[in-house]
C-alpha cells in the first residue's frame, strides 16, 4: 500500500501536533546522535610538547604523544569513547618502515593511551602513505617502463603494520589503503600472531575524492607524483562500491566504512541496507574545514550545521561517525 492510499483511509490529520515543543520533538525523533557514536581522528608526531596547527583545519593539530594524552583526557571527559590514530614519522623511506616500527609514533601513542585510559577504544589507521617517501599507499615499482603501485608486495607491509599495532595494544585496526586482498592478508597475519579477537574496520568504499585536501596537509601524505585513482574508487561508481564492500566482508571485515560521508550518503545507505554490518562514515577533512570556514565568515551557525550534518550521516545509515569535531560535538550534546 502506498502512502496516498493509506492516508485516504483516514480523516485529515495535523502533522504539527508532535512538533510543538522541544520535549515532544525529542520524544518522536527517528534518528539520534550520541557522543559514543563519534570517533575522533588524531595526528601523532614525534617529540614532546609538540602542537603544530594544521592551517587548513582550524582547531586540528599534529600532536606529540604527551599532547595526545592531554587532549584525549579532555575529550573523554566530554564523552568521546573512541579515537583513530594517524602517524607522522620523523623519517620516511620507500619501505614505510616507520609504519611497523615497534617504537613508531602510533605504537607509542597506543601504549600511552591504553595506560591512561583503559576503556578508551583505540583504533589505528593501517596505511603506508604517511610513511612512504613518495607519499603513495603502497610499494612503488617499475614495470614495462611504467611506474605503478604494486598490490601484493604492499599487503605484506600492511599486515606487518596491523600486527605491530595489535602488539602495542590497539583495540581495532582500520586498513585504508584500498589494495585488493588487504583485509584477508591482515586477518591471516593477526590470527597467526594470536590476535584472533582483533576486529578489522575496513575502509571498504573509499573514493578518490577532492575532499581529502586538508587531510593531506595534516598527515603530510600528499603523493609526490601522480594520484591515487588507480587504487581508490571512482566517484562515479555505486554498484562497484557494493562489490568492494562484499569482498572485504568475505575476507573478514567486522565493520565497514564509507569515505567521504556527505557526498556519498547514497552509498552509505546502500551499504547499510545491503550488508547490515556495523557501518562507519568518515566526515572527512574538507567537510570539517568548509563548515569552519563558513562559520568564521558568519555565514552559518557552526553548531547547528555540524549537528545537522552528522544527523544526516546517521540517518543515511551510519552507526558510527568519524569526525574532527567529535570533542566539541560531544560537549554540545551534553549541554542539550
Amino acid at each position: 500500500m502506498d502512502v496516498s492510499t493509506f492516508l485516504g483511509q483516514f480523516p485529515a490529520r495535523r502533522m504539527r501536533r508532535l512538533r510543538q515543543t522541544p520535549a515532544l520533538r525529542r520524544l518522536v525523533a527517528e534518528t539520534g546522535l550520541q557522543p559514543w557514536q563519534l570517533i575522533w581522528p588524531l595526528f601523532v608526531r614525534p617529540g614532546r610538547k609538540e602542537r603544530r596547527p594544521v592551517s587548513s583545519m582550524p582547531g586540528v593539530y599534529q600532536l606529540s604523544v604527551d599532547e595526545v594524552v592531554r587532549e584525549v583526557d579532555q575529550a573523554v571527559s566530554a564523552g568521546v569513547s573512541a579515537v583513530l590514530l594517524f602517524g607522522i614519522p620523523d623519517r620516511k623511506d620507500e619501505k614505510a618502515s616507520g609504519a611497523y616500527a615497534p617504537k613508531g609514533v602510533v605504537q607509542q601513542a597506543i601504549r600511552a593511551l591504553k595506560r591512561e585510559f583503559p576503556d578508551l577504544i583505540v583504533i589505528t589507521d593501517v596505511c603506508l602513505c604517511e610513511y612512504m617517501s613518495h607519499g603513495h599507499c603502497g610499494v612503488v615499482e617499475q614495470r614495462r617502463g611504467r611506474v605503478r603501485i604494486a598490490n601484493d608486495p604492499t599487503l605484506t607491509l600492511l599486515a606487518r603494520t596491523a600486527v605491530s599495532h595489535a602488539e602495542a595494544g590497539a583495540d581495532m585496526v582500520a586498513p585504508s589503503d584500498m589494495m585488493d586482498g588487504r583485509v584477508a592478508a591482515i586477518r591471516a597475519a593477526l590470527d597467526r600472531e594470536g590476535f584472533e579477537e582483533m576486529p578489522i574496520l575496513s575502509y571498504a568504499a573509499k573514493f578518490a575524492s577532492a575532499f581529502y585536501g586538508p587531510f593531506r596537509e595534516a598527515a603530510e601524505s600528499a603523493p609526490k607524483f601522480g594520484d591515487r585513482r588507480s587504487y581508490q574508487m571512482d566517484p562515479a561508481n555505486a554498484r562497484e562500491a557494493l562489490r568492494e564492500v562484499a569482498l572485504d566482508v568475505a575476507e573478514g571485515a567486522d565493520l565497514v566504512m564509507v569515505k567521504p560521508a556527505l557526498a556519498y550518503l547514497d552509498i552509505l545507505h546502500q551499504v547499510k541496507t545491503t550488508f547490515g554490518l556495523p557501518t562507519v562514515a568518515y566526515a572527512v577533512s574538507a567537510e570539517y574545514s568548509m563548515i569552519k570556514a563558513a562559520a568564521a565568515q558568519g555565514w552559518i551557525d557552526e553548531r547547528a550545521v555540524t549537528l545537522e550534518t552528522l544527523l544526516a550521516i546517521r540517518r543515511a545509515g551510519a552507526d558510527l561517525v568519524i569526525t574532527y569535531a567529535a570533542p566539541q560535538v560531544a560537549r554540545w550534546l551534553r549541554e542539550g
